[in-house]
């Protein structure tokens, strides 16, 4: 497996080696070693989430409180995502900047984010399977996001799906009345730099 860190300190992401054949295709979709070598410590797994999502549905920015936050091991078993991760910790040098990495049925890579940071995604074609490796289980009061189209955060989201048609960006409820990334900070929602478990 390649192992890649993003410009967001506390991610990576791993590209696993594929074995084909006339029957198919094997890989490692997540080691336990190699994931603890990349982010100096242990990964603990206590939930695994799934969402099937339709082009152009836009999910997140989500984090979680710190502590314990919420560390996640992403990765799209069907179809294509662009994943997004997004400092939120205040203090951190790359606060309010964000890192993207195609995530596909294709090159079956996974994104390695540490608890404080934000994650989001946008599907590239209807049908698209998101799998989350999560450090902790869901706690909805400790549930926070951002808005994902905050003209501060900027993230550059794409305007074509997969198959080159152009996407309709779809968000829930409570993500279309996420605060922005200025509110957040005024509201001390946000992660403190260096606080993160």
């Amino acid at each position: 497996m390649r192992v890649r860190e993003l410009s967001i300190a506390g991610a990576w992401e791993f590209t696993p080696v594929q074995h084909a054949d006339d029957r198919g295709l094997f890989l490692e979709s997540f080691t336990a070693p190699q994931v603890a070598e990349a982010i100096g410590g242990e990964f603990t797994l206590a939930q695994v989430n799934t969402s099937v999502s339709a082009a152009g549905v836009i999910r997140g920015v989500h984090f979680a409180d710190v502590p314990p936050g919420q560390a996640k091991y992403v990765t799209c078993v069907y179809g294509a995502v662009l994943d997004v991760v997004v400092d939120l910790r205040v203090g951190s040098p790359t606060f309010g900047g964000y890192d993207a990495v195609l995530l596909d049925d294709s090159d079956r890579r996974a994104v390695y984010l540490a608890e404080g940071l934000g994650h989001a995604f946008c599907s590239l074609q209807d049908g698209s399977t998101v799998t989350y490796l999560c450090s902790t289980g869901y706690n909805p009061g400790a549930e926070h996001g951002i808005d994902p189209l905050d003209d501060e955060v900027g993230i550059r989201w794409p305007s074509v799906g997969r198959d080159g048609a152009p996407l309709e960006f779809r968000l829930s409820e409570k993500d279309r009345q996420a605060p922005s990334l200025r509110a957040a900070v005024d509201a001390g929602l946000l992660p403190a730099f260096g606080t993160e478990s």
